[in-house]
């Protein structure tokens, strides 16, 4: 669906994608049932996944466009990252 937020005189800019959002996911997916202490509620799982998004390199992809090859974070880096997130969130949760 093409909204005006994701368009340029027309053009449709939404299938551009930051690459490193799948990889956060999988690293969420190991990592936080480890992290003692994390809550795991939608509002601190979301600050995670944002959190961890802002601290690594952002990798974006136009689908079906040419791929530029750049050297991403390692899955141990992406961990590390989803780590530090979550005790973030622990110290300081958006919510009681």
């Amino acid at each position: 669906m093409t909204t005006k937020e994701n368009t340029y005189q027309g053009t449709n800019l939404g299938r551009i994608r930051n690459k490193n959002e799948k990889r956060v996911l999988k690293a969420m997916e190991s990592v936080l049932p480890t992290v003692e202490g994390f809550c795991n509620c939608d509002l601190c799982v979301a600050d995670v996944y944002a959190a961890t998004l802002n601290s690594i390199p952002a990798h974006y992809i136009q689908y079906g466009g040419i791929a530029l090859r750049a050297t991403p974070e390692t899955q141990e880096e992406v961990e590390t990252a989803v780590r530090q997130a979550a005790q973030i969130i622990i110290d300081k949760p958006n919510h009681e």
